[in-house]
């Protein structure tokens, strides 16, 4: 049993745990971090990376089916799904490298094996190479993650019943899938599937599909994805999942009416359960709601020294704000002042094709908070870039207090959405103004002019449409 001494000791190197490592030792501090795992956490190696990866294999796929829109005659091809897999998993080895260089780069420990609270000052960790214990001179700093969530009675086996990390481990492509829930993740995946020809169908029990977008950005998607043949379902509760020999029933309720559909695979993305069990937090007395770890402006948990960021502290799972959060933990450690998170002021960014970005409050939300709003909208169809690119498909929409002009959210389904929501989210962070922004000379052609022309339209004021 090895005993060593750290500043800051990080369990869990995803997002938000590796940021808080780099950064603690940028600050001077001496960091360990412990993984059970490769570093960089599911985001890296079983989620945002290698899903990105899989989805610009479903874009270039796309292409070659519009090549004669372009001019180009293409003879005979043929998309290799192994080979897209096998391309993402290349790619998430490379990030996962980048990570163990930037570990040493920074001096930073990499412990591995599974971390264990023994008090709110030493971690234990079990590897194969036997036990360690680290001791944590200034504080601990808790970044599990979360796993795929199920429906109960439904078992995820990742063979007939998959989550998302099965499904970027098989080089296998189902003939159908079908996708029960439409937020993220199933409607990333429900997109990559049917880029390479599989029969997809996708439920969803809440109205509509991405159910946290505004909603003309959720009737958008559902359009598309309908006109390019997946079937998709809202409003519909299942009720049981039964895998079978070659195929999976799965019994729904639609509006009280019973069906059974079959396919040749099921993917689960109903969503993620934080990580927070074994980690010794109940005998420490950390606080915990309802499966998430309670936390201060300063990520600290009810226990003095004792820091969780990332999903586990709840709000949104999202990679960013945990990289956010990461920061702010080590910045309080070292004895600094961080800005909280602005929970407000986090992008929502879906990949599916077209793009959905979001930031702030839908028009509903806004409404519903008593305030009268602007609304401007504008179409890439009347995008010159976006015309140029063949990808006009969507509309940018912003939402603004009609008497101070403040951006309330804005709204985005469209090509490379998910890179133009930063000029909003740069701009409510600086707390501009409509006017301001329609004083900001956009050059042309490009994409960005949506964000001014919609800006614009909230004013009256729109030039192009």
């Amino acid at each position: 049993m090895a005993n060593q001494a750290f500043d800051v000791v990080v369990v869990g190197t995803g997002p938000g745990g590796y940021v808080a490592a780099i950064r603690c030792a940028q600050l001077g501090l001496s960091v360990a971090a412990v993984e059970d795992d490769r570093p960089g956490g599911v985001c890296l190696n079983w989620g945002c990376i290698p899903t990105k990866a899989l989805l610009r294999n479903a874009e270039v796929v796309d292409l070659f089916h519009r090549a004669e829109e372009f001019g180009i005659t293409v003879g005979e091809w043929r998309a290799d799904y192994a080979q897209a897999i096998q391309r993402s998993r290349r790619i998430a080895d490379r990030m996962a490298k980048g990570v163990e260089f930037l570990f040493r780069k920074n001096k930073i420990t990499l412990v591995a094996g599974v971390g264990f609270l023994k008090s709110k000052s030493v971690v234990e960790v079990k590897g194969k190479s036997g036990v360690e214990i680290l001791e944590a001179r200034r504080a601990i700093i808790l970044a599990t993650g979360s796993e795929p969530k199920s429906l109960p009675g439904v078992t995820i086996d990742e063979t007939q019943v998959i989550s998302s990390n099965g499904a970027v481990r098989s080089e296998t492509r189902p003939a159908s899938l079908i996708v029960i829930g439409a937020g993220a993740v199933g409607m990333e995946f429900a997109d990559i599937y049917r880029a390479y020809g599989v029969e997809v169908t996708v439920l969803e029990a809440l109205p509509r599909v991405l159910p946290v977008e505004d909603e003309e950005a959720s009737a958008q998607i559902a359009r598309l994805f309908t006109r390019r043949g997946v079937t998709v379902r809202t409003g519909v509760k299942v009720m049981k999942v039964t895998p079978g020999k070659g195929s999976v029933a799965v019994e729904i309720d639609a509006e009280g009416k019973r069906e059974t559909l079959t396919a040749a695979q099921v993917l689960m993305a109903v969503g993620r359960a934080a990580r927070t069990k074994g980690l010794g937090l109940e005998a420490l007395g950390v606080t915990t709601d309802r499966g998430l770890v309670t936390v201060s402006p300063t990520m600290e948990t009810s226990v003095k020294g004792v820091f969780a960021v990332g999903d586990m502290a709840g709000r949104q799972m999202l990679a960013h704000k945990a990289m956010a959060e990461g920061v702010v933990a080590a910045e309080a450690i070292a004895g600094r002042s961080p800005r909280p998170v602005d929970y407000g002021n986090v992008p929502s960014c879906t990949y599916c094709r077209p793009q959905v970005a979001s930031i702030g409050l839908s028009e509903a939300a806004a409404k519903a908070n008593g305030r009268e709003v602007s609304v401007g909208r504008f179409p890439f169809t009347a995008n010159g870039k976006a015309v140029a690119l063949g990808e006009t498909e969507g509309f940018l929409k912003v939402v603004a207090d009609k008497r101070t002009g403040e951006i309330l959210g804005v709204h985005i389904v469209g090509p490379e959405a998910t890179e133009l929501i930063h000029e909003f989210a740069v701009g409510r962070t600086l707390e501009a103004t409509l006017e301001e922004f329609i004083h900001t000379i956009h050059a042309h052609p490009t994409l960005s002019e949506a964000s001014l022309e919609a800006t614009l339209a909230a004013l009256g004021q729109a030039i192009h449409i």
